[in-house]
């Protein structure tokens, strides 16, 4: 019991370390940059292969649902709200937590076994500012625009699953998203992936950073940060879910 306070802790403490760190962004912009064409520009062909078949798949499995019970004509609104709502958030987040959480892990986890941190912090240069900074505005940036495009993506895949083999035109699912959608809805699966980004940031860089045990706990490290972070979107899903809609 008292190891997983401790751990809370130290989580809790990264967390104060990380605000007190937030008034040298500007200073720091070279490194945000740079993390933000690594982690964000990188990753788009993923998000987009997730986005495409997210679609198709919702779009199949809302036709189903709906014979028999709602006209057809009302599934292009029904599908973008599900997608922007979330299906893109959530799915977007999982692809970036095994993609981007894990290799923060990896990468910090590395740094520590070879006592890089230590390094650092012997050059007075505080390890939260370098290194967890740049990596947390980064992708708190990125998700929202990985969402836009994992969102214009599905939407774009159901559109074809529809007209392609469900006998619906391209007007008639275009005018029930014109009906249905309301900005609310992108507006809320937006701010659902900048919570997300920096849920992956943050557990991402305390599991590299309290990693032990040589290159075993590098892996074992890598894989709690996938887990954990999962575990905490989809819990925080639910929470968002309750605050926003």
């Amino acid at each position: 019991m008292y190891y997983y306070l401790g751990r809370l802790g130290n989580f809790g403490y990264l967390i104060y370390q990380l605000i007190l760190s937030l008034r040298f962004i500007v200073r720091d912009r070279e490194r945000i940059v740079y993390q933000t064409d690594k982690i964000g520009v990188e990753a788009i062909p993923i998000v987009l292969v997730v986005g495409i078949f997210a679609g198709t798949t919702i779009a199949w499995q809302a036709a189903y649902q709906f014979r028999g019970m709602a006209p057809l004509s009302l599934l292009g609104g029904q599908v973008t709200k599900t997608i922007m709502m979330e299906m893109a958030p959530v799915l977007t987040a999982l692809v970036m937590s095994g993609r981007v959480g894990a290799s923060m892990t990896a990468e910090i986890g590395g740094m520590k076994i070879t006592e890089q941190i230590d390094a650092l912090k012997t050059m007075s240069i505080d390890p939260v500012r370098y290194i967890v900074l740049p990596r947390f505005i980064a992708l708190c940036l990125m998700m929202p625009v990985l969402g836009i495009f994992s969102m214009a993506i599905a939407v774009a895949g159901a559109l074809t699953v529809c007209v392609l083999f469900l006998d619906i035109s391209s007007y008639s699912f275009l005018n029930s998203v014109r009906d249905l959608f309301s900005f609310k809805d992108m507006a809320g699966g937006l701010v659902k992936t900048f919570f997300f980004g920096a849920i992956i940031s943050l557990i991402g860089c305390y599991k590299g950073l309290e990693t032990t045990g040589g290159t075993k706990g590098i892996g074992e490290a890598t894989i709690s940060s996938f887990v954990f972070s999962a575990i905490s979107i989809l819990i925080s899903d639910f929470l968002l879910w309750i605050i926003l809609f």
